[in-house]
């Protein structure tokens, strides 16, 4: 059943019926979940760190990894409406989500080995090289790409 159906279905039976979610919501949901997880457990580090530095505050990229891991937690909450709604095949949708979390999860990560490596306060400060450039392509192209999909799918299926 696609998320549309399964929402069709719960708009057909009445307030009381129960709400099918598709498989690529339900997987949205799941990598959303563990990313908010993520948020509290780099909370609880940016705490320590706070209360353990002499200046009272964390390292610069353990409050970016929470800070990001927090936001992209609640778009991932997007995400999963505009999958729900999609008109896609699961498959499509999946495809879409899995790449827009792959860029979320390795952002969250790269912030959070800074924090841990206290190598830098500034990634993209200086000479970059080309690899961390095409990264950052890829992220741009991905997190858009991946998000045009779903709300593309949206579009068609509800109008």
């Amino acid at each position: 059943m696609s998320g549309t159906e399964g929402l069709q279905q719960v708009l057909a039976h009445g307030a009381s019926a129960d709400l099918a979610l598709g498989i690529d919501t339900r997987l949205t949901l799941v990598a959303t979940g563990l990313i908010f997880l993520s948020a509290l457990v780099l909370g609880t580090w940016k705490y320590h760190g706070i209360r353990t530095s002499p200046e009272g505050a964390a390292h610069i990229y353990v409050d970016i990894a929470h800070r990001a891991a927090l936001m992209y937690a609640f778009a991932g909450l997007v995400l999963a409406v505009f999958t729900e709604l999609s008109a896609w095949p699961t498959a499509v949708n999946l495809i879409a989500d899995a790449v827009v979390f792959a860029f979320f999860v390795g952002a969250i990560a790269t912030y959070a080995w800074h924090g841990y490596r206290r190598d830098t306060t500034n990634q993209f400060h200086g000479d970059i090289d080309t690899s961390l450039r095409l990264t950052m392509f890829a992220l741009i192209a991905g997190e858009i790409g991946g998000f045009l999909v779903l709300f593309a799918g949206f579009l068609v299926g509800q109008f």
